[in-house]
């Protein structure tokens, strides 16, 4: 591969001096920034250090781009439901108790798919399914509107339930990423070349498969509280935080890195926080050149995930940790999972979103609380 010309990447960290960010996630931006081809690193409020790379940024390359730092999980996102469920018929214990979206989908999975533009690719048993790690599907309760003409114009009911879903391409990102690290390692991809043609067709079919099962769980979960049969929804929105894109930018070609960043430039974005804090819901501001048209993505860890298990141990019983703050039940019978995954480990989204806000890149429209989360039902293997 030719190496492209170098010029000095703009590194940008969009934090206040209230948040608190790793040394080790901007050793990791910076080291990122001098990467051939690299021309703009941009660290969100949730930036936290990665395997390689630092989670919640994204990054501008010209005529080369970087697989890994779009990761395993290509097309991870969030996608958003609203559900034909008033709050007040809303039954989360009764709901935690019976909902089981282990397993393949019961339902039509290469129709599903053609629905999203995707063929079908071998891991179509995987369809519907959450995932593991920071992955999860929760029904929400509006807390609190915050822009009601915007809010409105979604054609939402406060009164009425929504249904966040978490979750990406599964082993397809991965078995995509492994394929490019065995020939490549970590290095980029010149933009023309072959290989870099097969990787972006993979890619895009990684992101349309994850897209696809995001409404699969969405369908799962709306039958598992009676909220619905099929792939219905409406569908609110629904967003990709792990991707590369081409874009151009004064009159040259570059290609967007999001790890762990939801699109500035694709309408209305859900910012989660941990099981245990409200998400909000955002207008982007502003025309995104500063910040590479990208936004947190949720709250970013604090804690490793074994750091985060052993404090946890010490502090919580699992079944503590299967209620919060608010009433809402957490589904998880992995306790590994459960304690890492647990509220503290995860940075203040309020404070993340404070940010955001301060920076002029969103606005509030609604704040959403957590009424039951469901993460998993069986045990790591």
């Amino acid at each position: 591969m030719d190496t492209p010309s170098q010029h000095p990447a703009t590194v940008r960290v969009i934090a206040s001096p209230q948040s608190w960010v790793e040394g080790e996630a901007l050793r990791q931006l910076e080291a990122v920034a001098r990467l051939p081809g690299m021309r703009a690193a941009v660290g969100l409020p949730d930036l936290h250090p990665g395997k390689g790379a630092p989670v919640g940024a994204a990054f501008a390359s010209h005529g080369v781009f970087y697989p890994f730092l779009v990761g395993n999980d290509i097309g991870c996102g969030m996608g958003l439901w609203a559900l034909d469920l008033p709050v007040r018929k809303a039954r989360p214990e009764r709901w935690a108790a019976r909902l089981d979206l282990e397993g393949p989908w019961d339902g039509d999975a290469e129709g599903m798919l053609a629905r999203h533009g995707v063929k079908p690719c071998g891991f179509e048993a995987s369809l519907g399914t959450v995932g593991g790690g920071n992955h999860f599907a929760e029904v929400q309760r509006v807390e609190a509107v915050h822009d009601p003409a915007t809010f409105a114009a979604l054609k939402l009911d406060a009164t009425r339930l929504l249904l966040l879903v978490h979750s990406g391409s599964r082993g397809l990102g991965e078995a995509i990423l492994r394929a490019h690290v065995d020939r490549h390692g970590a290095g980029g991809l010149a933009e023309d070349s072959p290989e870099a043609h097969a990787y972006l067709t993979r890619h895009d079919q990684a992101v349309g498969w994850a897209r696809a099962n995001r409404a699969t769980i969405a369908a799962r979960v709306m039958r598992g509280v009676g909220a619905g049969e099929g792939p219905g929804g409406p569908r609110v929105l629904d967003v990709c935080h792990n991707s590369v894109t081409p874009r151009v930018h004064a009159g040259e070609r570059h290609w967007l890195h999001r790890k762990g960043a939801a699109p500035s430039d694709e309408g209305l974005v859900v910012i989660p926080g941990s099981r245990g804090a409200l998400s909000y819901l955002v207008r982007p501001l502003g025309d995104g050149e500063a910040h590479a048209h990208s936004l947190a993505h949720g709250a970013g860890r604090k804690w490793t995930r074994t750091h985060a298990r052993e404090r946890m141990r010490e502090r919580f019983t699992a079944d503590a940790l299967q209620r919060t703050a608010f009433k809402s039940h957490v589904v998880c019978e992995d306790r590994d999972l459960l304690f890492e995954e647990a509220p503290p480990a995860y940075k203040a989204i309020d404070r993340v979103v404070g940010d955001l806000v301060e920076a002029g890149l969103v606005r509030v429209v609604a704040t959403l609380a957590p009424v039951l989360t469901y993460k998993t039902r069986s045990a790591r293997e």
